[in-house]
């Protein structure tokens, strides 16, 4: 992706404050108050507080954070169905603050598509009725909007079930019909509101592959928030990690993980398999001798766990290359390094070394 591509949504200090007199709490001194202090002086509750990201073309950006962390009003914010008490949000470019009643509803029905963990599906109509519902919202005629709707349908694996009502449908099915919904609208953007957290754990990884499957397939720019950081990590190209309204890392999975930014990331991502998420360009050290020569090569993409088992075939050190270049090596001490979190030569290290 170009450095130089504009950001689809740029957010900057933006601030949700409810309460009386809200809008005086940003830049106050009593901004910096914690969430208790600022109930009992203001009588006011800040849901967002000071938060700043960009959400990049076609990447998955996921909102983590534990229930009363901000996510959800986070992400609400974004279209106004939750107006900010102050702050910027541009899609494009275009201020969405300073849209009018036309604008933002053009918004909300073309360019940003929510998906909410309660369906909302209209239980008198039919599977492909339910889909086509967002198309007839926009004015689109009855032939081509059943069209797109039965090409949706199809694309999310519900073919065969376009007649069916919503109650004849397993929770997966309907959570189906809701993605199929927002897609058919074509937006720029998906904006997933923990619309799986309340399905069966096999349903839910479906949901996930699904997700995955239809990001690979069109590159559409996603927005997801969740609680689940095992979620996070698996959908996530970047991941905004909340706490009491804040953003206290922002980073992709492999930097959440492996660095995280301070205690409280520290704790949360503990037991996670470090050699499921980590890649070797964070294990690998510098060549030496003819190691940078011969022999197997890894990607500096590939997953340590995967490289565990490489090293474990060949007996010895595995290259890192990329484009024809050795960048380092990895051995057994260097994967079971980082795997313990324990120290090791980084990337960039090793690039240096080996340049």
């Amino acid at each position: 992706m170009s450095a130089v591509t504009s950001p689809v949504f740029a957010v900057r200090d933006l601030w949700k404050v409810f309460g009386p007199k809200a809008d005086r709490i940003p830049g106050s001194p009593e901004a910096d108050l914690s969430a208790e202090e600022l109930r009992q002086r203001t009588g006011c509750t800040v849901a967002v507080r000071d938060v700043s990201f960009d959400v990049r073309k076609g990447e998955v950006f996921v909102v983590m954070g534990l229930s009363g962390s901000g996510k959800s009003t986070l992400v609400r914010c974004l279209t106004r169905l939750i107006e900010p008490t102050s702050g910027e949000i541009a899609i494009d470019g275009e201020d969405v603050r300073g849209m009018d009643a036309g604008r933002l509803r053009e918004l909300r029905r073309h360019r940003a598509a929510m998906v909410f963990q309660h369906f909302g599906l209209l239980p008198h109509r039919t599977v492909l009725d339910n889909v086509a519902y967002g198309l007839e919202i926009q004015g689109t005629g009855k032939a081509q909007r059943r069209a797109k709707a039965a090409e949706m349908v199809e694309k999310v694996g519900l073919a065969g079930l376009e007649g069916r009502r919503p109650g004849q449908l397993s929770g997966g099915q309907q959570q189906r019909v809701g993605l199929a919904r927002a897609l058919a609208v074509d937006p720029e953007v998906l904006l997933f509101d923990e619309p799986f957290s309340a399905l069966d754990p096999l349903i839910r990884r479906d949901m996930q592959e699904e997700v995955v499957r239809l990001h690979r397939e069109e590159g559409r720019t996603m927005v997801f928030i969740t609680h689940d950081l095992s979620e996070a990590l698996r959908l996530g190209d970047r991941i905004a990690l909340m706490r009491g309204g804040r953003i206290v890392q922002c980073g992709t999975p492999e930097e959440i993980v492996g660095a995280p930014a301070d205690e409280y990331v520290r704790d949360f991502v503990r037991d996670v398999p470090r050699e499921q998420v980590l890649t070797v360009r964070r294990a690998m050290r510098p060549a030496v001798g003819g190691e940078a020569e011969t022999g197997p090569a890894l990607s500096p993409g590939t997953l340590c766990s995967d490289a565990i088992e490489a090293v474990a075939r060949t007996g010895g050190p595995v290259r890192v290359v990329e484009g024809g270049r050795c960048l380092g090596v990895v051995d057994h001490q260097a994967l079971l390094s980082v795997v313990a979190g324990v120290s090791v030569a980084s990337g960039p290290a090793a690039e240096k070394a080996v340049a």
